[in-house]
């Protein structure tokens, strides 16, 4: 079973994958080419980004009950459903923004009094008041994406990124440093550049969701429906099943994103150099776990797909594929960790401190890059079938309860410095992985065993 899934599973895993590192990429390019204003200018850039993050995916969250819904819907060949859950999605988005924005104003706001080094503070401002105003073309890509990958139309997200990170590099070019007559305007050109291309991935999608539309042939019944003949009224009983059913996936992302926030402002008040090492580190930890996280998205597709269809079985051997994928991939990226940490490293700077630093917390993250993985792909497969909730649990107890308790104490009581830190996290990475396998093990066997 799990070799005829195999190709179906990469077929729609790689450019999903190609999309997740393609947005993990665009900060990365961001620290980059403001890497060399400094590491305060680092620091600023990836604490602001973290802490946007940690509000924003929060109501991204909500947004990824659309996976098993419109999967599900597809599955069952009920066009009209997939339809009538996009216009749910984008309602939900327009519901949550003004309240998220406000959450990250407010946070600017306390900024000064996070105990911030002074030219981490100065920079980190300014560019998150920006970047605030990205939230409402991001939360209409993300409906728009969702919907795209529950029924299998995965290539425009992964073009969208492309294209999306063309605009941004460019942007970034000419903002920080200040070309073509521009004045230069440092982390606060980076903001802006990373506006314009969260506005040109929405306007992507858009454009390639009416491009399909005009191009599908027409069908008999439900699954004949356009999506200009769905209406575009606010229904609540759908945005409260999409609400109910996102929730705790949005909880489990908020815990998980929040834990490594909590982690960047805590690095912070180490040192400058620590908190920059903390931001490249982090920022290849998540560019590898954009691979397990693009193959969760497509295991919950396949796997709500085969509910749909009514077809456990097949939902049992794509569950199991995209966890074989996920951790063979991750074991991989422990090894480029262990055995080239300074050149990756120095792909962001040559400063002594902050290398020396971050090859220690690359030791750290390959430690734990096999759990990561695993507690990825698997909170993507039990996605499918509609389990949101024990994902957010076992977030809640790792990262919260063991994980960010033990590495304040690893580091400002017991002095590992932003190293401890680190290994408090890995604790909880480790426990979430374990966790969840163990559940699917338990969901999968009821699956396969299904008649």
């Amino acid at each position: 079973m799990i070799r005829s899934e195999l190709r179906p599973m990469l077929a729609l895993a790689t450019p999903v994958v190609m999309a997740e590192l393609g947005w993990v990429t665009m900060g990365i390019v961001d620290t980059i080419m403001v890497g060399s204003l400094g590491a305060g200018a680092i620091g600023a850039v990836g604490l602001a980004s973290m802490m946007f993050f940690a509000v924003a995916v929060f109501a991204m969250g909500l947004l990824l009950g659309l996976d098993p819904l419109v999967a599900q819907a597809f599955g069952a060949r009920r066009l009209d459903e997939c339809h009538r859950w996009l216009i749910a999605g984008l309602w939900l988005s327009l519901l949550v923004t003004l309240p998220m924005m406000g959450i990250v104003f407010g946070m600017n706001a306390t900024l000064p009094r996070w105990g911030l080094p002074p030219n981490v503070l100065v920079l980190a401002r300014p560019y998150l008041a920006i970047l605030t105003w990205s939230l409402v073309p991001l939360l209409c890509y993300v409906s728009f994406r969702r919907y795209l990958q529950a029924m299998s139309l995965v290539r425009p997200v992964m073009y969208a990124l492309v294209a999306a990170n063309l605009v941004n590099a460019a942007a970034n070019w000419v903002l920080i440093h200040g070309h073509f007559g521009l004045p230069a305007m440092g982390v606060r050109g980076s903001a802006y550049a990373t506006l314009a291309a969260r506005i040109f991935m929405a306007g992507w999608l858009l454009i390639a969701i009416v491009g399909h539309e005009a191009r599908r042939p027409a069908a008999a019944g439900a699954d004949g429906e356009k999506l200009r003949d769905t209406p575009l009224g606010l229904d609540l009983s759908r945005v409260r099943r999409l609400f109910v059913l996102g929730f705790p996936a949005a909880a489990q992302m908020v815990l998980e994103v929040g834990v490594f926030a909590a982690a960047t402002a805590l690095a912070g008040r180490v040192s400058s150099d620590s908190l920059a090492a903390h931001q490249i580190a982090l920022n290849l930890a998540a560019l590898t776990f954009m691979v397990p996280l693009g193959i969760a998205s497509a295991a919950a597709v396949r796997v709500g797909q085969a509910i749909g269809r009514l077809d456990p079985r097949g939902a049992a051997s794509a569950g199991w594929t995209a966890i074989a994928i996920g951790v063979g991939f991750m074991s991989s990226a422990a090894l480029a960790f262990l055995f080239v940490p300074h050149g990756l490293i120095r792909l962001f700077t040559h400063d002594t401190a902050v290398l020396e630093i971050g090859v220690s917390l690359l030791f750290v993250a390959a430690v734990f890059q096999l759990f990561d993985g695993l507690q990825g792909v698997t909170t993507g497969v039990l996605r499918g079938l509609g389990d949101t909730r024990t994902a957010m649990l076992w977030n809640l107890a790792g990262h919260w309860i063991v994980g960010l308790p033990l590495g304040y104490l690893l580091c400002f009581r017991w002095g590992l410095g932003v190293v401890g830190l680190w290994w408090g996290l890995s604790v909880g990475l480790i426990i979430c992985g374990v966790a969840l396998i163990l559940v699917w093990i338990r969901e999968g066997a009821r699956l396969a065993f299904t008649d």
